[in-house]
């Protein structure tokens, strides 16, 4: 699956960048920046999932359609880190009328092909975009570890999760979402940018209901996004 969709990642820049060569107006560049992700929805336990830095870059083509710069379409193909981070917090539970005590720790990286196609409005140089975005869940990366002790005397010990939380099958590999944000371009090329991007649907499958013990069954991804990016050909 995973060659499948880099080839139709390819096939889609290929696409998208045939024009160039003849069509004025039309721009390829590329973005790189940092996510600043968390989950949203009805998350259980919220308060030990926080945010977390990742990675964000790919290419980008930029289609001017007034012939001014002022309106553009701007799809772009990119790899995209999201996820949370579980800081050394402690909570408390009842197992079996049971007292005891949790504390999860470490991040998680959902690792995403983000292909968003964007609507954009450049008011010399200050820019204004939004638009719809479809992602496909290439891998997981869990370093989190779960510690537990009972009440009121014992000590914390690692405990083993029942699933391996790298195992992607009980998650919805397709989401889309929306893109909006603001930047600045320059008429050189460089440009920089402020995005939200957000989910329209949980990702964890309805079936799945263990997944870091039920707390993230209805959540979704949320991620700020700051970048750098640069646009090649044309003015």
């Amino acid at each position: 699956m995973k060659k499948a969709v880099f080839a139709f990642s390819a096939l889609a820049i290929a696409a998208l960048a045939a024009p160039a060569a003849h069509a004025q107006g039309v721009r390829l560049g590329f973005r790189a920046g940092a996510n600043y992700s968390n989950l949203a929805g009805e998350v259980q336990n919220e308060s030990i999932y926080n945010n977390k830095i990742g990675f964000m870059g790919g290419v980008i083509l930029n289609a001017d359609l007034t012939g001014d710069g002022f309106f553009s379409v701007q799809p772009e193909i990119l790899y995209s880190q999201k996820g949370f981070e579980n800081k050394p917090t402690t909570y408390s539970s009842t197992l079996l009328g049971a007292g005891f005590e949790e504390k999860r720790e470490g991040k998680v990286n959902y690792n995403y092909l983000d292909v968003p196609v964007l609507a954009k409005f450049n008011a010399d140089g200050f820019v204004f975009e939004a638009g719809p975005q479809y992602s496909y869940l290439l891998s997981s990366s869990n370093e989190s570890k779960l510690s537990r002790r009972t009440l009121p005397n014992g000590t914390f010990q690692e405990v083993r999760e029942s699933e391996d939380q790298n195992d992607v099958s009980g998650l919805k590999r397709s989401e889309l979402g929306y893109v909006a944000g603001v930047g600045y371009q320059t008429e050189s090329g460089l440009g920089f940018g402020l995005r939200y991007t957000g989910a329209f649907s949980d990702f964890v499958k309805p079936e799945n209901g263990t997944y870091f013990q039920g707390d993230l069954k209805n959540a979704r991804h949320s991620a700020f996004q700051l970048s750098v990016n640069y646009l090649f050909l044309g003015k």
